[in-house]
């Protein structure tokens, strides 16, 4: 992901957590504090174990024990990650019966600012939910 362009993750982690995650991600494996360790110096190993920890009870990690190792795994992927997230949040404000109409008129503004064609896209999503929903 370009980290230029600003990365979604950013509202609900921070920097090292969201380097901790990305390691993972590369990995495609589980892995130890020491398996990352490498990857994260001068950071101090306490602190990624931390960091590892913090993400376990967040629930974004899975943990092992491996003799008397810890293996930690993403639980999802970065895309998965992303969308649940983002509908954890959008689901939030729109429990509120006042917030629902705000909420949608500025989504539909933001997509519309940014590429037409995502605005195409939301409209085709819309029809195909409505087709599901009706059936």
């Amino acid at each position: 992901m370009n980290r230029d362009a600003g990365d979604p993750l950013e509202s609900f982690f921070g920097p090292l957590e969201i380097r901790v995650l990305d390691a993972l991600w590369r990995r495609e494996r589980s892995a130890s504090v020491g398996d990352l360790a490498s990857e994260f110096a001068p950071t101090a190993y306490t602190t990624l174990m931390t960091t590892l920890e913090r993400l376990r009870r967040k629930g974004v990690l899975v943990r092992a024990r491996e003799g008397r190792a810890f293996l930690y795994e993403p639980r999802w992927s970065r895309a998965e990650l992303t969308e649940r997230l983002a509908s954890r949040t959008l689901g939030a404000w729109l429990e509120h019966p006042t917030a629902a109409q705000p909420i949608l008129s500025s989504f539909i503004d933001a997509v519309s600012s940014r590429d037409e064609r995502l605005l195409d896209e939301l409209d085709r999503l819309i029809r195909q939910k409505r087709r599901e929903l009706s059936r």
